[in-house]
């Protein structure tokens, strides 16, 4: 998809395309494109129609309804915002009196989008051309109040605005993923330094993003969808609540706030495991869960925690443990044999073993289920089967 296309496909020729596209679209792709032409589409429309179909049918997970109107390109969809959080967001940043937002890199606009929705005057740059076009695209397709420029997000005036929202490119073309933050686009000193210009600042950045990059006196909060891990977000300044948040968002919004500093407790393996949601992990927020639960770790590194008894949480999967034994594959083997394991969902922390491996060689056999959680305890690799719950 290019900037072009995407005028292209918002003129009448190409409206009247996407939905003779949305009719033939299927698992033919050649059958698709040749029925489009039949009807008169010329090939390059036909082509931009078909493949912004099937990214609008992908995009339903993150944008729900909206995707039917929006623009997309397969990068800009896969590292946008999902709506979710993106709406979680601009609600904290309105309950905050922000009124205007400079969004620094916008992509396809979902966090730009949400912001408006808010009520807040959201000026958005990017610096791909194609993007910015389609975030332009999708705030007029919206009908929502949002000035989108492509443009350099170090030539902005920030100052001028009530909050700054930054999220910097994590990718280069033909490197993947980029995860050493200076090498962020934006480069990192000039996303560190927004704070001091701006003090509501939000930056989104990724999930692994090492704490002591924390602005002074600034909130980090870790977000997971569905139990997916999406991304970090540093709230500074007077947006800063707490030292350290994790959201998890499932069917309800659940958060859990710390220190990030405090240690659990450490004890035996009781008869209920804990698996903490990875946002709950990334937020150095396991000793809170401890707490909540009663709980206690097996090891000090290691982030499974253990009960006597049953307690609810929607911040971690419980499993009831029926066995522990030190790990060895015989007895492994041998165990599953008697149980009539033939499948085995199997979990690991602190555990060299592949689990794919570990699956062939322990030759599974049998109509029972299990899970299998791969760990060590004071120290010791340990295996523990498991009743999920």
């Amino acid at each position: 998809m290019t900037a072009e296309s995407t005028a292209l496909l918002r003129t009448p020729e190409g409206v009247k395309a996407l939905d003779s596209a949305m009719e033939v679209a299927g698992s033919d792709p050649l059958a698709a494109a040749s029925a489009l032409r039949s009807r008169g589409v010329p090939p390059d429309l036909a082509s931009a129609a078909l493949t912004q179909v099937e990214l609008r049918r992908r995009a339903v997970g993150k944008f729900g309804a909206d995707a039917a109107s929006m623009f997309f390109t397969r990068a800009g969809l896969e590292q946008a915002t999902r709506a979710v959080v993106a709406e979680r967001r601009a609600r904290r940043l309105a309950a905050a009196g922000v009124r205007t937002l400079a969004d620094l890199g916008c992509g396809l606009g979902s966090d730009a989008l949400a912001a408006a929705r808010f009520g807040i005057s959201v000026y958005a740059v990017e610096a791909d051309p194609e993007t910015a076009a389609m975030a332009a695209a999708n705030a007029e397709a919206l009908g929502l109040d949002v000035r989108v420029e492509c443009a350099d997000a170090t030539s902005v005036p920030v100052e001028r605005y009530d909050a700054v929202f930054a999220d910097p490119a994590r990718r280069k073309a033909g490197r993947g993923r980029v995860f050493d933050p200076r090498s962020y686009s934006p480069p990192w000193d000039f996303i560190a330094s927004l704070p001091e210009r701006v003090p509501r600042t939000v930056l989104k950045l990724a999930p692994g993003i090492d704490h002591d990059l924390l602005p002074p006196g600034a909130e980090g909060e870790w977000t997971s969808v569905d139990g997916d891990l999406v991304e970090a977000a540093f709230w500074c300044g007077p947006l800063a609540e707490v030292p350290r948040r994790a959201v998890l968002l499932r069917e309800r919004a659940s958060e859990l706030t710390g220190t990030g500093a405090e240690k659990a407790p450490v004890g035996p393996v009781g008869a209920f495991l804990y698996d903490p949601d990875p946002a709950v992990v990334r937020s150095h927020l396991v000793a809170e869960l401890a707490d909540g639960l009663g709980a206690r770790l097996g090891d000090p590194e290691i982030a499974y925690l253990y009960t006597d008894g049953p307690v609810e949480t929607p911040f971690a999967r419980r499993l009831e443990i029926t066995d522990v034994l030190p790990f060895s594959l015989k007895r492994l083997r041998a165990l599953l044999r008697e149980r009539g394991v033939g499948r085995l969902e199997i979990r690991k922390r602190g555990s060299a073993l592949e689990p794919e491996q570990l699956r062939r060689d322990l030759r599974l056999a049998g109509p029972n289920g299990a899970s299998l959680v791969l760990t060590r305890v004071a120290g010791a690799p340990t295996a523990l089967l498991c009743r999920a719950i």
